[in-house]
């Protein structure tokens, strides 16, 4: 994103999406989420990130889905209100940050995979930095891992609302968004049945982005 257009974004007004907003195709949100804007506020400090590359994750119908096989003490999130975050950890070493789409009970969410740090950006590289290797602003928050320890997001923010403008944790929508180039393509990390690029080719991200991570296939294991 060059200069001038953060100058466009910061003089366009923006709105902070209710709970019907998410109550939609997780695809429609997935697509919807690009280019928007999400905020953290932290005792530390405030991180806003935009929002560069997205999956989709569905229910009973995606076999790549935490969701796949009915509600647990884990994905019940998935399950709850729209506009509400779904955090796991995964495989005991990182975590990754869900926004929930779709109505109550019919479990869906977008994975918000990567984005560009566009205030905050000192914090948020301390952070990467105090975690592990950051070498450029590229890097920042580039895959989901990296993403949530950007933001300072963890367990302890799983179901947090992201629909109050006052909130911790809040998702900002332009009125009129600027113009952008969309591509999609299969989910990475993800093998078996749900990595299958003509049924569920559910990621999406915006063109020519630095920030978007590599695609990199993987066998053995789901999300």
């Amino acid at each position: 994103m060059s200069s001038s257009t953060h100058e466009q974004a910061a003089a366009v007004p923006w709105q902070v999406p209710g709970t019907s907003w998410y109550a939609r195709s997780v695809h429609d949100v997935a697509r919807d989420l690009l280019g928007a804007y999400l905020v953290r506020r932290h005792p530390d400090g405030d991180v806003t990130l935009r929002i560069t590359e997205v999956e989709a994750y569905g229910g009973a119908d995606d076999p790549a889905s935490h969701a796949f096989r009915g509600p647990t003490a884990r994905n019940r999130s998935m399950f709850g209100r729209p506009g509400r975050l779904y955090v796991y950890r995964h495989l005991g070493l990182h975590h990754c940050v869900n926004i929930v789409c779709g109505p109550v009970g019919e479990a869906a969410a977008v994975l918000v995979r990567a984005g560009e740090v566009v205030e905050g950006q000192p914090l948020a590289q301390g952070r990467r930095e105090a975690a592990g290797r950051c070498d450029s602003a590229r890097q920042i928050a580039r895959g989901p891992a990296r993403l949530a320890v950007a933001m300072a997001l963890d367990l302890q923010d799983d179901a947090r609302d992201v629909t109050e403008p006052s909130g911790t944790v809040v998702v900002q929508l332009p009125v009129d968004p600027l113009p952008r180039t969309v591509a999609t393509g299969p989910r990475v990390g993800v093998s078996g049945e749900g990595a299958d690029p003509a049924r569920f080719g559910w990621r999406s991200w915006l063109v020519d982005e630095p920030t978007v991570s590599a695609y990199r296939p993987v066998a053995g294991r789901v999300r």
